[in-house]
């Protein structure tokens, strides 16, 4: 009987273990350090299965999904809209203690693998944040200070975008200037595990990366195809590096004749400010 139990213990745990969740993430950010009133908001996904886990823009992984089902490039079109920066997909491999940012420039796939996690100091504060108990930690990290509150409350040590190593899961983490701030608004359980990771990507280093969004330079090449809405006043744009955009051709004329590429290239650039930047610790 004892043994039975154990059998039956075991089983059970391991199904606990093998569940699937998801969280979502609404993402407050300025991408413009310029303009410290321009603010973002997205959402992202976090999916983990407790060995690793996939962080991903919501609505470009619904578009992605979709667009794979029926190949409608005018529904893409006209589907949401979602921040160029955020373009990328963060795979963490538990045991590895590693990170990999999938990206893509131009046409090619992009992949940066990362092994530093934030140094924690944790605090004896505690918050309930949407009836969640959570615990106050501290860190410097990628040139930043951050805030985080984590919870035990899920069987998950993680949090989203390259957050990780508490005893717990991520609900709230924001950067002591605000430009950053993560806030956990839903948990689910799903049956499949995030599975658009782009195959065949070239391994590239944090340098090489960041010298090559400095020096791109947004040009007409750099659109795959496009579709004008003449009743909406809209022009939908993909570009070669997967990114789909709906752009307000209101605001393309206002730019006056000879300056719609110079619009559409302001309207299409990344952000001059991302989470991380050069350490001033």
């Amino acid at each position: 009987m004892k043994k039975k139990f154990q059998i039956l213990f075991l089983a059970f745990a391991a199904t606990v273990s093998a569940q699937n969740y998801r969280f979502v993430y609404e993402y407050k950010m300025k991408p413009d350090i310029d303009n410290k009133y321009a603010e973002v908001t997205d959402y992202m996904n976090l999916d983990t299965d407790g060995k690793r886990s996939y962080f991903y823009n919501a609505v470009k992984y619904e578009r992605d999904s979709a667009y794979q089902v029926n190949k409608d490039l005018a529904a893409l079109f006209k589907s949401k809209n979602y921040d160029r920066n955020l373009n990328y997909i963060l795979e963490k491999d538990y045991a590895k203690k590693e990170i990999n940012l999938y990206d893509k420039f131009k046409t090619a796939n992009l992949v940066l693998t990362d092994h530093e996690s934030p140094k924690w100091v944790i605090h004896k504060e505690f918050l309930k944040i949407n009836d969640i108990n959570c615990q106050k930690a501290t860190a410097k990290y990628k040139g930043r200070e951050w805030e985080a509150w984590f919870s035990k409350d899920y069987p998950v040590n993680d949090g989203p975008y390259k957050f990780n190593g508490l005893p717990g899961l991520i609900v709230r983490v924001r950067d002591s200037e605000d430009d950053h701030i993560f806030n956990l608004i839903q948990v689910k359980k799903v049956n499949a595990m995030f599975s658009l990771v782009p195959k065949n990507s070239k391994k590239i280093t944090e340098q090489e990366y960041k010298k090559l969004l400095k020096n791109d330079v947004f040009s007409p090449e750099d659109i795959e195809s496009m579709n004008v809405d003449s009743k909406a006043g809209k022009m939908g744009i993909q570009l070669k590096d997967g990114y789909i955009a709906q752009l307000d051709l209101d605001q393309i004329k206002k730019a006056g004749k000879g300056n719609n590429d110079a619009e559409i290239a302001r309207m299409l650039k990344k952000g001059n400010n991302p989470i991380e930047r050069e350490s001033t610790h």
